[in-house]
């Protein structure tokens, strides 16, 4: 029988500004870490005051480069989100699924971008 685990991310982040990646990659340690427990992890965003595609791309999005998006849904619930936010979370979400569905265009634009751009 899985295990719920509640974490609270202004607890892990240590305060109410989730902003950069650096505390998104926190967020998804423990998030992960829990998973990988065979908890189903309950995440509170109760008490967030400011939240950034960047954070969640770090906290969440990388989430589906290890597990299935069935997996996701199933065991990590978002609950106490501002509307908003989640409009920025269900953003990240579908960019993270096509981002690992098939990485490979992404990877070539960034190259082209920076110069580059042999295949």
């Amino acid at each position: 029988m899985m295990t719920d685990i509640r974490i609270k991310v202004v607890d892990v982040v240590g305060c109410k500004l989730c902003v950069s990646s650096e505390d998104g990659q926190k967020l998804y340690d423990r998030i992960l870490e829990n998973l990988f427990e065979n908890k189903k992890v309950v995440l509170s965003f109760n008490g967030v005051t400011n939240l950034t595609s960047a954070f969640l791309n770090a906290a969440i999005g990388q989430l589906y480069s290890k597990f299935s998006e069935e997996s996701i849904k199933t065991n990590l619930k978002v609950i106490d989100i501002e509307d908003d936010d989640k409009v920025i979370l269900k953003r990240v979400v579908e960019r993270a699924k096509d981002y690992f569905k098939n990485s490979y265009p992404y990877e070539k634009a960034v190259n082209n971008l920076i110069g580059g751009g042999n295949d």
